[in-house]
């Protein structure tokens, strides 16, 4: 029996090529690499699952390359490239600041600095969650990190950078992490599904995507879940049953209902949601961004920014022709409302259904305001 290893680590990328979202730094460090101006200190900043220790590592071992292709990419089978992917390369230390914050594991990573490579041109220290350095730690630091040996290049990597002193910031060259795209998390998915054989409906991989708010790796993580759950076949609704997400046609009745002030449509449709175990708050939630999605696609300009599949955006174009713009912002500032009352509400379903009766008047206060 073969052993399994998780997706994250199977595909992880190993070319700048092969990062998913985040094509201006890539390039940069593409370049960098081009024409020899390297800095000798970079900071990473982004939030989990965005590619910062990955894109560290291949910048490691592609300026130690000995063989780079045309590309600026690692050529994978010089004597560098092959004890890197081994794992055994000496040119590249990483430190778990997490785990290793104090002054006396800075001072061994200094010892270390002042060696050269026995193997390629550089040493690249990465410090991944520098931010839990100690404040000693990082004044230990600072001297190594402003006037490093040549042949040292240090890639410190945080998802808080507020947290880091500005003596650091001032010595790193930035670079910022977004976080991915519903549509490149989706793709890539596809891609990888191709490849592991296993059959996915492409609303399954997109409603996996969404649900990774922005994050790869927990997108991969769910997504290894979902194979283990179904059996090598993802359903749309599969990834409803075991992320208990709710699906969108409830909304989408919910909001009908509510257009055709059937109050008593909507109140019984809450109801099979709640008995299906969904709360009430995260209702209110999907129900606002339901009502932001509709005053989306009423603007052409707009549309644009419905991360969703084209199926799921024809409907939206379709229920947002019924309602005026006036009407969906005052069902979002009213379901805003609830939000914020909602923890602090003593009767939270009531609350709930009060809201439904608001946001079921709105056609109502309409034809008041324009007999």
């Amino acid at each position: 029996m073969s052993e399994f290893v998780v997706s994250a680590r199977k595909y992880r990328p190993q070319t700048f090529e092969t990062v998913v979202g985040q094509g201006s730094i890539t390039g940069t460090l593409r370049n960098a690499i081009l024409t020899g101006h390297l800095a000798q200190a970079f900071l990473f900043c982004g939030s989990r699952g965005v590619g910062k220790t990955t894109t560290a590592r291949i910048l490691a071992k592609t300026i130690n390359c000995f063989n780079r292709t045309p590309q600026l990419e690692a050529c994978d089978v010089c004597d560098s490239c092959v004890s890197f992917n081994s794992g055994n390369s000496l040119n590249i230390y990483e430190l778990d600041a997490a785990s290793n914050n104090s002054v006396d594991d800075i001072r061994g990573l200094i010892d270390q600095v002042r060696i050269a490579p026995q193997l390629g041109n550089y040493k690249v220290y990465i410090i991944d969650e520098v931010h839990m350095l100690t404040a000693n730690a990082f004044n230990a630091f600072l001297k190594t990190l402003e006037e490093p040996p040549a042949h040292a290049i240090f890639i410190l990597a945080t998802t808080e950078k507020h947290k880091i002193i500005p003596t650091i910031l001032s010595r790193c060259q930035i670079f910022d992490f977004s976080r991915i795209g519903v549509k490149d998390i989706a793709m890539h998915l596809t891609h990888i599904a191709e490849k592991e054989a296993v059959s996915a409906e492409p609303e399954a991989l997109h409603l996996i995507a969404t649900k990774a708010d922005g994050a790869l790796r927990d997108a991969l993580s769910i997504f290894d879940q979902l194979v283990t759950f179904s059996g090598g076949n993802i359903t749309y609704q599969t990834v409803l049953t075991n992320l208990h997400v709710l699906d969108y046609d409830y909304y989408f009745k919910i909001v009908d209902y509510l257009k055709k002030e059937d109050i008593a449509g909507s109140i019984l449709t809450l109801n099979d949601i709640i008995e299906k175990g969904f709360d009430g708050h995260q209702f209110i939630i999907g129900l606002a961004e339901h009502f932001r999605n509709l005053l989306m696609a009423q603007d052409v300009r707009t549309i644009p920014l419905l991360e969703l599949t084209e199926q799921i955006k024809d409907r939206f174009k379709e229920q947002s022709g019924a309602w005026e713009k006036n009407q969906l912002t005052r069902a979002m500032y009213c379901l805003s409302k609830a939000d914020v009352a909602y923890k602090s509400s003593k009767n939270q379903r009531l609350l709930v259904e009060v809201t439904l009766m608001e946001l079921g008047s709105l056609q109502q206060e309409a034809e008041k305001k324009n007999p």
